[in-house]
């Protein structure tokens, strides 16, 4: 706050006779030093302190002090002082700032700087406007003051206060003299404020002038990256050039998969290899959220790490949308808080190219799976006009129809609307990964699918019916899908017959109550026989003869007999769980069984008869599924 003599060029201290005598050359050293100031680089603390200074120099005052309004324009503050100790400084400024506000009784600072005329006080004890300020006006050591406003080009800046420890009368030539230097120091700040102003602005250019640069350094490189995959796109080098692509413009290890979680390319980085979780990973709960959730294009996502994962890496994933479905999902190996500008701007555009390069597949694939479809209808209906060019047919298609096939029959019974379309292309997804290429369609509410057997004396059918179960699961988080797996078909006329025994083992594992997701013949036990018997006539009226006289009575008597038998069975000849399927008392149910051990002359404690009424309700489900 204080400042040596030095500092003013040309003054000599020793020729300071007392407060209000000047020597000229003195005064005029003092000005230059004040405007030499201004072209420094000083901070404006610094020249108002060199103001303060120079004035207690030239005209031999203790102290002085510069005020200046804050940013409100409420009070004024001492922002430069000379001779004032910092307690002083300090205790004005927080604890008895001076309020600009008019009147007779304000502070003699704020008359001055609101009638923008010098104050005077020669004694400050005897003035009540200074009772606020009296005792750190005494711990100071002063006992007259004079307030100057600082006033350029008709605007007040603030203050300058002098101050003399003698009881001092302030003369009419040396309050000119005052007033010449606070019009020089009000010259000198409005400089400072503008030099400080010009600084700031430059500044702010340079830093906009670096942003830009910075922005157009990132707009060509965001331009290189659109380039390149754009060429991917346009040369259709596929998903795995998009991800080779990736991988080298993020610097990390890069792996695609599509919807159903089938790998369609991985690109290692660094010696590290990209990673995706496993099918029992996947059945976490959070972790299945993340998998489906729909994000804005190229949006990465960090995923926790889950049990089986290798090491502590983290691991981003980033869903491929399209028209609201996740289409395909890119792994990255390492942190999204990692990833830069460029690198969203490149998994933007990398998943617009996917999303291109999975409507280009899908649009050349369509083709082919419509004529496939169409060649598996023919085959398991039996359509004897095109069955002499099958072979021919499936052969340009890919397909080698002389190794055996089994047939796979799925249905999502998941409530509203069977979905066979969504089912269907996750099907597609699956199968266009496997050779020999597989075919598929729909057929109402079924997907059918003719499945390769490489090896048939292994589980190998029995893995792949359960791996696009869990592929549809997985793509629909509220499926409820069934396989049904048929025995192998070695000539184009087992189809049809394989079709039949799979839908009716998928529609009997359905009517049973049965939890398993993948159903074979072996599963349903005796139903799984019956299904396989070619003549089923006998059988048929066995079934008639024995379950006839619960329909006719039935039919006649508007009563549910045959239903509540079948319950009856189905949950173990128990009265009360049989009644709570039905949505029933129990003793309706007793009156019910009562009443067809009479029709049928039967009972249910021998076991004999309890086998023959079991057996009659089997083959009816089979006849009727099989339309016999």
């Amino acid at each position: 706050m204080h400042h040596k003599s030095d500092r003013l060029p040309g003054v000599d201290p020793s020729r300071r006779e007392g407060p209000g005598q000047v020597d000229l050359q003195r005064w005029v050293d003092g000005i230059a030093a004040i405007a030499s100031a201004v072209n420094r680089p000083a901070s404006l603390p610094e020249l108002l302190d060199l103001v303060a200074e120079t004035a207690c120099r030239l005209m031999g005052y203790e102290f002085c002090a510069v005020f200046l309004p804050d940013r409100q324009r409420d009070v004024l503050v001492i922002t430069g002082s000379h001779g004032l100790s910092r307690d002083y400084v300090d205790g004005v400024n927080s604890d008895h700032p001076i309020a600009i506000q008019p009147g007779a009784d304000a502070a003699p600072s704020s008359r001055a700087y609101l009638t923008r005329q010098p104050l005077q006080v020669s004694d400050i004890s005897t003035d009540a406007a200074f009772v606020p300020w009296g005792g750190v006006a005494r711990e100071q050591g002063y006992n007259s003051m004079i307030s100057i406003p600082l006033i350029v080009a008709d605007q007040v800046l603030g203050t300058l206060n002098c101050y003399t420890r003698a009881r001092h009368r302030f003369g009419t030539e040396e309050v000119d003299l005052l007033t010449t230097l606070a019009h020089q120091a009000a010259t000198a700040l409005t400089t400072a404020r503008w030099r400080a102003d010009e600084a700031r602005k430059l500044r702010d250019l340079r830093k906009l002038n670096e942003s830009l640069e910075e922005q157009h350094q990132l707009l060509r490189q965001g331009e290189e990256i659109h380039q390149r995959l754009t060429g991917v796109a346009l040369r259709a080098e596929g998903v795995a050039a998009v991800a080779r692509a990736l991988s080298e413009l993020l610097s990390r290890p890069v792996l695609i998969e599509d919807a159903a979680g089938s790998e369609l390319a991985a690109v290692p980085y660094d010696n590290r290899v990209p990673r995706a979780p496993g099918p029992v990973a996947r059945e976490n709960e959070e972790l299945s959220r993340l998998l489906d959730t729909v994000l804005p294009r190229g949006r990465p996502v960090e995923v926790p790490s889950w049990e089986g994962a290798a090491g502590d890496a983290a691991t981003v994933l980033v869903p491929v949308a399209l028209s609201g479905e996740v289409v395909a999902r890119i792994w990255l190996t390492g942190s999204a808080g990692r990833l830069g500008p460029l690198d969203h701007r490149a998994l933007e555009q990398a998943s617009t190219v996917l999303c291109l390069e999975i409507l280009r597949t899908r649009a050349a694939l369509e083709v082919e799976w419509r004529m496939a479809g169409e060649l598996v209808t023919d085959l398991v209906t039996a359509n004897q006009a095109v069955l002499g060019t099958a072979a021919a047919r499936a052969q340009r298609l890919g397909h080698d129809l002389s190794a055996p096939h089994a047939v796979f029959v799925l249905r999502d019974d998941s409530g509203e609307g069977r979905r066979t379309s969504r089912v269907l292309n996750v099907v597609r997804s699956v199968a266009q990964l496997v050779r020999p290429l597989p075919m598929a369609t729909t057929m109402g509410d079924y997907t059918v699918v003719m499945w390769p057997a490489v090896d048939p004396s292994s589980d190998e059918l029995l893995r792949a019916a359960d791996r696009i179960g869990t592929a549809v699961r997985r793509a629909q988080a509220d499926a409820h899908v069934r396989v049904a797996v048929s025995p192998l078909c070695h000539t184009l006329s087992d189809y049809p017959r394989a079709f039949r025994i799979a839908r009716g083992a998928l529609e009997i594992s359905g009517l049973l109550g049965s939890p398993e997701r993948t159903v074979t013949l072996e599963t349903l036990g005796v139903h799984g026989l019956l299904l396989q018997l070619e003549d089923t006539g006998e059988l048929v009226r066995f079934a008639s003869d024995a379950l006839d006289p619960l329909r006719a009575h039935d039919t006649a008597r508007n009563t549910n007999l045959v239903e509540t038998l079948a319950a009856y069975l189905r949950h173990d000849l128990s009265t009360a769980r049989t009644a709570e399927a039905l949505y029933v008392h129990p003793n309706t149910v007793a009156l019910r069984i009562r009443r067809i051990e009479s029709l049928l002359g039967k009972s249910f404690a021998r076991t004999e008869d309890l086998v023959d009424i079991t057996m009659a309700l089997m083959v009816d489900r089979v006849a009727r599924l099989s339309g016999s």
